[in-house]
């Protein structure tokens, strides 16, 4: 599904207000109080919700989808959601990420961004992991997603082509999901005294030094196992999956239209059982 202009103009927006989220610290100066930061929690989630709504409405517009697509976003939706619980806590491997990038794919990176982000509110929700990095979950998972439905070929490249080019995406996307969420929680570490931690005020160089070492140092290993399950997954599983996912939302996504063509001097009968013939090749 192609990303139109109104759609490409919300998530800009949405990506744009999400950076913001997650970066002020940074250039934050030394007396503010960034220790408050975990308290943008609903803030950010009250502004997320309707700009979600917005990408959907303009994905919609732009694409002329119905009812039906936006009802398979939610079925994708709670797979995921039923599918985090399975590896959440255990080293980081995670098989709701192979599912995302898949769904990505099909969906294009309107929907995908919308379904990543619903995905992670309904798993928090069904997982007890609602906190102050619900909201910024979200949006690295919608980040994940759109990701996926931008890669290049989407009507060109198949069959293993297509699985190692998503494979090695889930990869590269594991690993910067997980900077994304260390980088949200790193700034309340600033004044405890360790090599690693934020420092309010010093300058973005230093701080972004200590941000590389605070990741090698704590998340390396579940941003590992998170890109190797996805990467077995998506080479594994995915022919199946892509070829279900396409199957289900051409279905949901377009209603064919019966047209009426006029026929050449038609005998009495003729033009009724044309009209018949191109309804039966419709459905």
């Amino acid at each position: 599904m192609r990303l139109g202009p109104r759609a490409a103009a919300v998530l800009v927006l949405v990506s744009a207000f999400g950076v913001a989220a997650f970066g002020w610290p940074l250039l934050a100066a030394g007396g503010s109080q960034v220790a408050a930061h975990h308290t943008d929690a609903p803030w950010l989630f009250a502004a997320l919700l309707p700009l979600l709504v917005a990408v959907v409405v303009a994905t919609i517009a732009d694409s002329g989808l119905e009812a039906k697509a936006v009802a398979m976003v939610g079925v994708l939706a709670a797979v995921g959601a039923a599918l985090r619980p399975l590896g959440a806590g255990t080293a980081g491997l995670e098989p709701m990420f192979f599912l995302m990038v898949l769904s990505g794919r099909v969906l294009g990176p309107g929907l995908g961004f919308v379904l990543g982000s619903v995905t992670m509110f309904a798993s928090a929700l069904l997982t007890g992991g609602v906190g102050p990095w619900m909201p910024f979950q979200m949006l690295a998972m919608g980040w994940f997603t759109l990701g996926a439905g931008l890669l290049p070929g989407p009507g060109r490249i198949r069959g293993r082509a297509e699985l190692w080019l998503l494979g090695a995406y889930g990869t590269v996307a594991s690993f910067a999901y997980g900077t994304a969420m260390n980088l949200q929680g790193w700034t309340y570490l600033g004044g405890l005294s360790s090599g690693i931690s934020f420092q309010p005020g010093d300058p973005l160089a230093d701080n972004l030094a200590r941000f590389l070492a605070y990741c090698l140092a704590t998340s390396l290993g579940w941003d590992l196992g998170r890109a190797a399950m996805t990467l077995v997954l998506t080479l594994t599983l995915g022919t199946a999956v892509l070829r279900a996912l396409r199957r289900a939302t051409r279905r949901a996504a377009f209603e064919a239209q019966i047209t009426f063509e006029p026929s050449r001097r038609a005998a009495p009968g003729e033009e009724t059982h044309r009209a018949r013939t191109v309804h039966e090749a419709a459905s």
